[in-house]
C-alpha cells in the first residue's frame, strides 16, 4: 500500500514538469506588423461600439425625460420643505 501511494506521489511530481510551458518563439516583422494591424482594428472597432453605446444612451435619457415630463406635469419640482 505504502509503494502505491509513493509510486502516486513520484508521478505526480515528475509529471508537473511535463505540463511546463516552453518559451514563446521571438516575432518576425510580418507578424509584428499583423498584429499591430489587429490592435490598430480592435481600438478602432472599440471606438465605434462606444460612439454607439453613447448615441443610444442619450436616446434613451431623452426619452425618459420627454415621457416623465408628460406624466408628473406639475409635479416635478421638489416639494417644500415644512417649518417646524
Amino acid at each position: 500500500m505504502k509503494r502505491v501511494a509513493m509510486a502516486a506521489v513520484a508521478l505526480a511530481l515528475l509529471s508537473g514538469s511535463a505540463w511546463a510551458k516552453l518559451p514563446v518563439a521571438p516575432m518576425t516583422d510580418e507578424q509584428k506588423a499583423k498584429a499591430e494591424e489587429a490592435k490598430a482594428k480592435a481600438a478602432e472597432a472599440a471606438k465605434k461600439e462606444a460612439d454607439l453605446l453613447s448615441k443610444y444612451q442619450d436616446k434613451a435619457v431623452d426619452n425618459y425625460k420627454k415621457t416623465h415630463a408628460k406624466a408628473k406635469g406639475a409635479a416635478a419640482a421638489p416639494p417644500a420643505k415644512a417649518k417646524k
